[in-house]
Formats: structure tokens, C-alpha cells, sequence
């Protein structure tokens, strides 16, 4: 590259960081201003709309109660992917969703039946079911001439909702050669029969069917012909935004039982609104402190890669706003991953410059070969983790899908930043002057360390965690009931309203009113919720007996003044809902499938995946030990940090394995002894890089639980837990296990 021509890039890296910073900048502060162009927050980080309804069927099912619930789930995903939907007491169920503060906005179509019905215009009598009202307010002004029950009852619905299998928003022209939205159904096989013969009936008169949905009329079309291939569509949507709601809505069925709304509130963040400053503050240092990291470390290149840094953090911010993904803590878990594997690249091309130089090559050739053979180990890590990404976009819901979302930007653009950016940087800085050897610095040879020497040491330290871990678990479940200490999220408890007379923020309710709560539940999980324009609080425990109820009430009337015809208690559900644990668990056990997959056939040689996803296994273990024997709350964040450990855990080995692979090449019939040393060999060449990745990511999250509130703390030190693990696993447990595997598994099939 020319001096000229590095200048232009410079300049040009420059102005993307400028442009991207003020953009964030602007976004922050609208963010925590609440404005409409700020990111938007889930209700841990900004709060919602809460809306609770009451379920008007006498004696519901436990079984209708689910299937609703999940359908509710279904319809607030339109909104968010952060909603949370439980029951409370025995007829009720509440809705929450981040980022929504009009309840009227979503209060109707959230929990309305939602049920579509085709309905004949006449009845075997030859009366009229339905017919034109010019007094109608609708888009589609007629009105039933009989009841909705009755019309069921004497066979003129001849279908529902629940006979469509498919139902898509799509654009189509009408006679006048206009472009219009509809929306596309397509029935069962049964059904297709059934409305085949209503329609060719209705045709020989050119009768109507009408479409009868949610308590009003959406269409009335005349039937001029027979529809004898199970499809048809509703046309009359004002745009297609519309009738993509229409769609989903008809998708997911119909309602089973009745609701009503019972009271609507928007509540504020459940980690108080000092929960986002302080997280950004965090992030702030701790990006400062990994910047400082790298410059010091690596000179020039780490310039280069704060630069890239700052692109990726900037350029993430930005696109979840543009793409109005809702941030959560897991999405801020997605995000400190995406850090990490953006650092990693640029260590792993950094170590490989400093060790091309070190084998006695110019600093120009040492930065063209450093970023070509970094290349395979950066795109197997990324690829990997992104594959599990997309199987948790795609299986997940709710948190997992949050999760997902943030960590999909994260790794397109820690591989933008690290491969791309970097190195079209690195060569501009160099062809404007920085060419000496010192800029970069050179790899001293490092005598290699036996690492496998003691791998049945690092077995039995593993084994003996995890086995606490067991015991921790067998301990408390049978001390407790409660093998690892479930939060609200995952098990459920009882919800306590008061109105304090005066307003409280978060964090004057976590010093003053918590601890008291704390001392009758003796569980430091209480979960506090404000209701804008009120003085009431909702306070949310493990489930409490009648006499922990009545001690509560009387503790509240005795410190805060609080009436006693104020205060109510009712048992509410887990806020992850069995749909969603079953959904996550598929999720991780089907990325975990395809990571090993894809590892399999990258590496021909499966004892690689084996090995990496044994690792896997072993770092979840020990996160879950963690949970149990600290008695950290198991609650919504529990899954994103398991997730990030994952994508983190994989991330590491793999580079690892692609030393491994390099250097193995060429050897047709490796004897033992020579896996032995290459094993050894491929750990030292890597540990600097190792290090340096898990130290730089671990500044993040370690300032994130020095400075983050006591609920961004039981977020913070899984994470930092895991990530040792997770390291841990990649250079004492995964490549002995591998090179176990590799000596005494003889197999054409494992051949590398």
C-alpha cells in the first residue's frame, strides 16, 4: 500500500469511528432521556406496559390456562421479543412488554379471542345470518343477525380459524391494476373439502361467505366461483403492516377462554433506572481499560484493535437501534461476547505478526502472513458460534431469541472489525511510517510447557467441582425443596401490591423496603416494580405461606404506614413459561449438534468435535455448580449466561484445534509420541493468546460487577465464573482429551 493511499484509509477508518460515535452518543442519551429514536430497553432496563386480565370462564382448565398463556406469548413476541406473560391467582393472567407505555395501544388486540369464522350468508331456513349496517362504524359495515353461538350451533360457520394451516401477508393486484396487501390462508385437507362445497354452492347464486374475526366483520366477498384448492384471501387491510398482524394473529388460533382486562399500569424498571447508567458507565471503563490493555501489550497493533473495538461497539449499538431489537441484560450478555470475540481476532493476528517476526520476517510480510493464517482459526470460532446463534434465533423464544439477535450483530461485526478493518488499517499504518520491528514487537521462543503431563489432575479438579456441585444440589433439594435457588422467573411465587402513599424509586425501595421483605421471606430474591403515576409498589417473592402473607402485610403497615385495605397478595406463575425452558434446551442441544457438525467437517476428524463439545458440557456443569453452591438466583438471566459461556467456551478451543490442525499437517501416520509434543507445542503457541483474550473480556465484566447493581452483580459473576471455566476447559481438559481419544481410538472414520 502507498503512503498516499494509507492516508485515505486512515482518514477514512477516522471518520467511520467519528460518525458511528456521535450516532451512539445521540442514541445513548435519547435512550436514557426515553425518547423515541433511544434503543429499546427491556422491563429490567426501562420498564412497560403491565396489563392484567381476568379470565371470565368459570373453572378453567389447567390446560386452557396454558394454551392461552402460550398463545399471549405468541402475540406479545409482534411487540418484543422480551415480553413476560404468568398467571396470577387462579383466574388471572398479566402480560408485561418493554418498551410499550400506551396500554390502549395493545390492550385490545392482546388479549382479544382473536378467532376467525367463515360464515355462510344464509341458514338452512334461507334467512339472511347476517346484513349490510349503514349505522356501522366499521371498515366493513354488517352486522350478525343471529348469535355467534347460535349461527355455530345450526352449521352456518362452516370453518374457523383453527382449519388454517397457513396464514401469510402478501401484496396482490386488484382489478383496477392497484396493488393491494391481503392476506393469504390456506386450509387443512378437511377443510379444503369442506369449504369447496360451501363455495360452490354459494357461486351458483352468487352468495357471499363472510369473514367474521374477532367481533366484527374483516370481509364479505361474493363467491362467483368454486375454491376447490383450500386457499383463498382476505382482502380490506389498510396497509401491509395490517395485515401481517392480521396473519399472525390468525396463525397462532384462537383464544380458549374469555378475558376481560382488569387493570392496565406502566410500570417502571424492575433494576431501577440507575441499572442503565451504571451498566454504560461500566461498559465505558471497562472498554477504556481493555484499550489501555492492548496498546500497552501490543504497541501499534493494539491501536489498531481499540480502533476496531470502538467501530464494533459503536456500529453495535447503532444497528440495534435501527433494527429496533429490544436490550435486555442477555442482550447485553450477547454484546460482551461479541467484545470478546472481536478482541480475539486481534490477538490471534497480533500473536501470529509477533511470531512471523520472530521467525526472522520483515514487519510487512510478518502483517500479510500474520492476517492470512489467523484467517482459518478467526472464521472457525465465528462461524461456529454464529451457527449456534442462528439455531437459537431460530428454535428459541423470549430471552433466548433477545439473546440471539444481539449476538448475531455481534459476530458479523467483531468479523468486519477484526478481519477486514484491521488489517486494511494495520497496512495503512505501516506504509505511512510505522515499519520498525519495535511497533510491533517480536514472539521471544517460549520453551514449550507439558501441559499434558498432569491432564488426569485437571480430570479429577474438574470431576470434583462438578461432583460439589452434585452435592450442593442433592443438599438443598432436600434441606429446601429447591436444589438450586429458582427465582420468580423460573419457579413462581407470590406478588404483593401496596400503595406506600408517597413515590419510591428503585433504589430507595432496595435499601429501605427490600431488606425488611428479605427478613420474612429469608431470600434476598425480591423483585420490586414501580407504577408510574402512583405511589403503589409491587413486590415479587418465592411463594409465601398465609402466614408469611399476614407477616408481610403487618411488617408494611408497622414501617411505611401502609393501609391494610391497600395491600394484596396473589400467587403468579413463572414468568418462563415451560414452552420456553423446553424451547431453550432444544435450542442448545441442536446448536450443540451442528456445532459438532460443523467441527467434524471442518477438522475430518471427529474425536475435534467430540473433545470440544465434551468441553462444552464441562463448562455448563460448572456453571450450574456455581448456581448451586453460592446460591446465585436462578432466574431470566441464568439462560443468556449458559448461552454466552457456550459461544465463549467454543470460541476458545477452536483456536486451540487450529493450531493443532496447522501443525499436525503433513504427518500421515502421527506416532503417539509425536501427537504427545504437537499437543503440547500447539498450547504454549496459543496461551499468550489465550490470556490475553480471557483477560481482556473478563476487565469488561468484572468492572460490570464492581459497579452494576445488586441485580447486574448475580448477572456479572456467572459470567466471570464461566469464562474461567471456560478457559479452563480449553487448555487443560479439551486438547488431553483429544489427544486421548487420538491414541487410543483407531478408526478410518476419525482418521484425520
Amino acid at each position: 500500500m502507498k503512503k498516499n493511499k494509507g492516508w485515505v484509509v486512515i482518514l477514512l477508518v477516522l471518520a467511520l469511528v467519528v460518525g458511528l460515535g456521535v450516532s451512539c452518543v445521540d442514541i445513548l442519551n435519547a435512550t436514557t432521556a426515553k425518547k423515541d429514536n433511544g434503543l429499546i430497553l427491556g422491563l429490567d432496563l426501562s420498564g412497560g406496559v403491565s396489563i392484567t386480565y381476568k379470565i371470565v370462564n368459570e373453572n378453567p382448565s389447567a390446560t386452557d390456562i396454558a394454551d392461552t398463556i402460550a398463545k399471549m406469548e405468541e402475540r406479545a413476541e409482534n411487540y418484543s421479543t422480551e415480553y413476560a406473560v404468568y398467571q396470577v391467582g387462579e383466574d388471572r393472567i398479566t402480560v408485561e412488554i418493554p418498551g410499550v407505555f400506551d396500554a390502549n395501544a395493545v390492550l385490545e388486540e392482546l388479549g382479544s379471542p382473536g378467532a376467525l369464522y367463515f360464515i355462510v350468508e344464509e341458514n338452512a331456513e334461507g334467512k339472511d345470518n347476517y346484513s349490510y349496517d349503514a349505522d356501522s362504524e366499521e371498515d366493513v359495515p354488517y352486522k350478525l343477525n343471529y348469535s355467534l353461538e347460535e349461527l355455530i350451533k345450526n352449521g352456518s360457520v362452516i370453518l374457523t380459524g383453527n382449519d388454517v394451516v397457513g396464514a401469510e401477508a402478501q401484496y396482490q393486484q386488484d382489478q383496477f391494476g392497484n396493488v393491494e396487501p391481503i392476506v393469504s390462508l390456506e386450509f387443512s385437507k378437511e377443510a379444503a373439502k369442506i369449504f369447496a362445497e360451501a363455495t360452490e354452492e354459494a357461486a351458483k347464486t352468487r352468495a357471499s361467505i363472510a369473514l367474521y374475526y374477532n367481533d366484527h366483520f374483516i370481509s364479505v366477498p361474493t363467491v362467483s366461483n368454486a375454491i376447490t384448492d383450500g386457499k383463498c384471501v382476505i382482502t380490506g387491510s389498510a396497509d401491509y403492516a395490517e395485515a401481517n398482524e392480521l396473519a399472525t394473529f390468525i396463525r397462532i388460533g384462537a383464544i380458549n377462554l374469555k378475558l376481560e382486562e382488569l387493570e392496565s399500569n406502566v410500570v417502571g424498571a424492575q433494576l431501577g433506572s440507575e441499572a442503565l447508567s451504571t451498566s454504560i458507565l461500566a461498559a465505558g471503563i471497562g472498554l477504556a481499560l481493555v484499550m489501555i490493555f492492548l496498546i500497552v501489550f501490543y504497541r501499534i497493533p493494539g491501536v489498531v484493535a481499540s480502533i476496531g473495538l470502538a467501530i464494533y461497539t459503536f456500529g453495535t449499538i447503532v444497528l440495534i437501534q435501527m433494527l429496533d431489537i429490544t436490550l435486555t441484560l442477555p442482550g447485553i450478555a450477547g454484546i460482551i461476547l461479541g467484545i470478546g470475540m472481536a478482541v480475539d481476532a486481534n490477538v490471534i493476528t497480533f500473536s501470529r505478526i509477533r511470531e512471523e517476526i520472530g521467525q526472522g520476517h520483515s514487519p510487512y510480510a510478518a502483517i500479510r502472513d500474520g492476517y492470512k493464517k489467523a484467517l482459518s482459526a478467526i472464521l472457525d470460532g465465528n462461524v461456529t458460534t454464529f451457527i449456534a446463534a442462528v439455531i437459537l434465533l431460530v428454535l428459541g423464544s423470549g430471552t433466548v431469541k433477545g439473546f440471539a439477535y444481539t449476538l448475531i450483530i455481534s459476530i458479523v461485526l467483531s468479523l468486519l472489525t477484526g478481519v477486514v478493518i484491521s488489517r486494511y488499517l494495520s497496512q495503512a499504518l505501516y506504509a505511512v511510517g510505522f515499519k520498525a520491528e519495535k511497533y510491533y514487537g517480536r514472539q521471544k521462543e517460549r520453551k514449550t510447557i507439558d501441559f499434558l503431563k498432569h491432564r488426569g489432575i485437571y480430570a479429577v479438579i474438574s470431576l470434583v467441582v462438578i461432583l460439589a456441585g452434585v452435592g450442593g444440589m442433592v443438599y438443598y433439594g432436600s434441606t429446601t425443596g429447591k436444589e438450586l435457588n429458582y427465582g420468580i422467573e423460573f419457579a413462581g411465587g407470590t406478588s404483593t401490591t401496596a400503595d406506600f402513599g408517597k413515590v419510591y424509586t428503585i433504589e430507595q425501595i432496595e435499601k429501605e423496603i427490600v431488606p425488611f421483605v428479605s427478613e420474612i421471606t429469608k431470600d434476598a430474591a425480591v423483585q420490586a416494580t414501580t407504577v408510574d403515576d402512583s405511589t403503589s409498589i409491587v413486590l415479587k417473592t418465592r411463594t409465601l405461606t398465609l402466614e408469611e402473607r399476614d407477616a408481610l402485610a403487618a411488617m408494611l403497615i408497622e414501617k411505611f404506614g401502609v393501609k391494610e385495605d391497600t395491600i394484596s397478595s396473589q400467587s403468579i406463575s413463572s414468568t418462563i413459561s415451560d414452552e420456553m425452558r423446553s424451547d431453550a434446551i432444544l435450542a442448545v442441544i441442536v446448536a450443540c449438534v451442528f456445532m459438532l457438525i460443523y467441527i467434524r467437517i471442518r477438522f475430518k476428524d471427529i474425536r475435534f468435535a467430540t473433545s470440544a463439545i465434551v468441553a462444552l458440557v464441562h463448562d455448563v456443569l460448572i456453571v450450574i455448580a456455581a448456581y448451586a453452591l453460592i446460591r446465585i438466583s436462578v432466574g431470566s438471566t441464568f439462560i443468556a449466561v449458559v448461552l454466552t459461556i457456550l459461544g465463549y467456551s467454543i470460541n476458545d478451543t477452536i483456536v486451540i484445534f487450529d493450531r493443532i490442525r496447522e501443525n499436525i499437517a503433513g504427518l500421515e501416520k502421527p506416532t503417539p509420541a509425536q501427537l504427545y509434543t504437537i499437543a503440547n507445542e500447539s498450547l504454549t503457541q496459543t496461551l499468550g493468546r489465550s490470556i490475553n483474550t480471557t483477560v481482556t473480556t473478563l476487565i469488561t465484566v468484572t468492572v460490570l460487577f464492581i459497579l452494576g447493581v445488586p441485580a447486574i452483580r448475580e448477572f456479572s459473576l456467572p459470567m466471570i465464573i464461566g469464562m474461567i471455566a471456560g478457559s479452563y476447559s480449553s487448555l487443560f481438559l479439551a486438547t488431553e482429551l483429544w489427544y486421548e481419544l487420538k491414541v487410543r481410538i483407531k478408526s478410518k472414520e476419525a482418521e484425520v
